[in-house]
């Protein structure tokens, strides 16, 4: 028997509980994208999907089959920008925040 919880398991019961985790993941989700790394962006965006509206939700909210939207947020997924807007957006409502960017000066 093991003796640790499945990752994605742990992430879902922490988004469950802790609302500024669930911010958290959206906020470094958002920022990996922009920092050029789309692919650990779309992981933490599945598994914020599962953990709080779920693919089915997501397709009747985004009017996109829930096997399409699977497939945008894999780790060989490749989301148009229009259908990654919408997907922030419907997860932006979920929890309940405002995605800000604000850029910074190299050092």
């Amino acid at each position: 028997m093991a003796l640790t919880r499945d990752f994605k398991e742990t992430v879902n019961a922490r988004v469950q509980r802790d609302p500024e985790f669930a911010a958290a993941l959206l906020d470094e989700a958002v920022s990996l994208f922009l920092n050029g790394e789309p692919k650990t962006a779309r992981l933490i965006l599945r598994d914020l999907v599962n953990a709080t509206v779920g693919f089915e939700e997501l397709a009747v909210e985004t009017s996109k089959p829930s096997k399409s939207l699977h497939r945008m947020l894999s780790a060989k997924g490749n989301p148009t920008m229009d259908n990654l807007t919408t997907i922030l957006n419907v997860l932006r409502k979920e929890l309940r925040v405002d995605i800000k960017v604000q850029t910074v000066s190299c050092a």
